[in-house]
């Protein structure tokens, strides 16, 4: 155990950044249009006033890809920062319940719940999030009735001015970075790393996406707009109606 070694941060980044980019091209490739379709608010872009298919498409493509991407990438920070916690203390994944991270740092046991920004979650989100800190905290504390066990929701990016939560610690993006590494400046270290071989990971993601929005947007055209109009109701029915859907409609929508 020692300090960060910025090489081998380099080196896992490089090994497991690829996984984030093959991950990304295999959801928009098994991606289709009658989930987009279904689960996105169409009330929501009829009050854009939304008036060609292209443009929808498009819109309800981003929405959903940018959900997707924030939990796959998400799951690549998290990973990222237990390598570089088990470098510097020793630190691994926890088999406790909604727990991510736990380690050794001054006499003191940490756990370590991960999340990518600050706002992650709603109040019943953050009950949930608590009650997992207790019952890991009874776990360790039946194991040893003296060990001082402290709660940390971690977040890679961001910031927040009150830390201190009572029952636990929200540290956010350079403070998190710095807490598991012992590096204050460890947040701005790994942000070029992620940058290698981008461009061409993104460039086969984004033929790739083009494919997509052309394919989904004749099919829009094919099944939605009679006469080269949006039919918003029809469009509200597949997305809203009680009915059970049109089974062949999703298939002629999903079709290659």
């Amino acid at each position: 155990m020692g300090p960060v070694d910025l090489d081998d941060v380099r080196k896992y980044i490089d090994a497991n950044i690829s996984k984030f980019h093959e991950n990304r091209l295999t959801r928009l490739k098994q991606l289709k249009l009658s989930t987009i379709l279904r689960r996105k608010n169409p009330y929501l872009f009829r009050a854009k006033d939304i008036l060609t298919a292209q443009d929808l498409v498009t819109l309800l493509l981003d929405a959903h890809l940018s959900s997707q991407e924030e939990t796959l990438f998400g799951d690549f920070l998290e990973g990222l920062a237990i390598y570089i916690n088990s470098r510097v203390f020793g630190g691994m994944k926890s088999s406790a319940e909604g727990i991510d991270l736990e380690f050794s740092r001054e006499a003191t046991r940490f756990i370590v719940s991960i999340k990518s920004g600050p706002n992650w979650g709603n109040s019943s989100q953050i009950r949930r999030m608590l009650d997992n800190f207790r019952k890991a905290k009874r776990i360790l504390r039946n194991r040893d009735a003296n060990l001082h066990v402290r709660a940390v929701n971690g977040c890679c990016y961001g910031r927040d001015t009150q830390p201190d939560k009572g029952e636990y610690l929200k540290l956010c993006g350079q403070a998190f970075w710095g807490f598991i590494s012992d590096d204050n400046g460890l947040y701005t270290k790994i942000i070029e790393p992620l940058g290698y071989n981008a461009r061409q990971k993104n460039e086969q993601f984004r033929e790739r996406y083009s494919e997509i929005v052309n394919h989904f947007t004749y099919r829009f055209i094919e099944h939605f707009c009679p006469g080269g109009k949006i039919d918003w109701e029809f469009l509200l029915g597949f997305n809203s109606s009680v009915e059970n859907p049109d089974r062949e409609l999703i298939k002629s929508l999903d079709a290659l």
